[in-house]
């Protein structure tokens, strides 16, 4: 199993295909398929008349969402962000760079711009799982089980990616990396735990 992904809000109705509205009420239902985490997006009318998913195979956890138009794109080119670094290494995906995932994935939450909607265990693994209030994007990071001995070599690693991405020029690798916010010293604790599998997360 990949135990760190990003899966993106369907724009369009899982049951019935139908394509959501602006500002439209919709159901995220998240499941096991196989070794697999997969989520499924369902309008209200469709969760009203065949039920919110806990019945289904799998289940694992489900939430209400309001459905919000992408902005549009433009080009304009910027300095990597936590969320748009955490975006990259996901889709990476390089074992290496999990530690530095999972504390900018804490980070955002704390910053309140990723929500916490679920904690599982597979594998003796803890996994979270995060949702992006904006987009509805769906972040599955595992905890790394970092040591405290550790976290400082993490917090380095990203300040150096936040300062120089994922590709640093040679002479970066010489640079020391600049101290990462203060409350970084902390992330090893571990985020609040949300409601449980067989209630919806508010």
């Amino acid at each position: 199993m990949n135990e760190w992904n990003i899966q993106s809000r369907a724009h369009v109705c899982e049951a019935c295909g139908q394509p959501f509205a602006d500002k439209q009420s919709y159901r995220t239902v998240l499941f096991e398929e196989g070794k697999e985490l997969r989520r499924s997006d369902i309008c209200e009318p469709c969760t009203q008349k065949n039920g919110d998913g806990r019945s289904r195979p799998g289940f694992i956890s489900h939430w209400q969402g309001i459905f919000e138009l992408p902005p549009p794109v433009t080009e304009a080119i910027q300095k990597d962000t936590a969320e748009m670094l955490l975006r990259k290494l996901v889709e990476q995906n390089d074992p290496q760079h999990a530690p530095a995932a999972y504390i900018l994935a804490v980070m955002l939450e704390r910053k309140r711009l990723l929500k916490i909607k679920e904690q599982i265990k597979r594998d003796g693994h803890r996994i979270f799982i995060y949702e992006h209030p904006k987009t509805g994007d769906i972040f599955t990071i595992a905890d790394p089980d970092l040591r405290l001995d550790q976290l400082e070599q993490v917090q380095r690693d990203v300040a150096q990616l936040l300062e120089h991405g994922l590709n640093p020029p040679a002479s970066a690798a010489e640079t020391p990396a600049p101290a990462v916010e203060p409350t970084i010293a902390a992330e090893n604790e571990t985020p609040a735990t949300p409601a449980a599998a067989t209630a919806p997360a508010n």
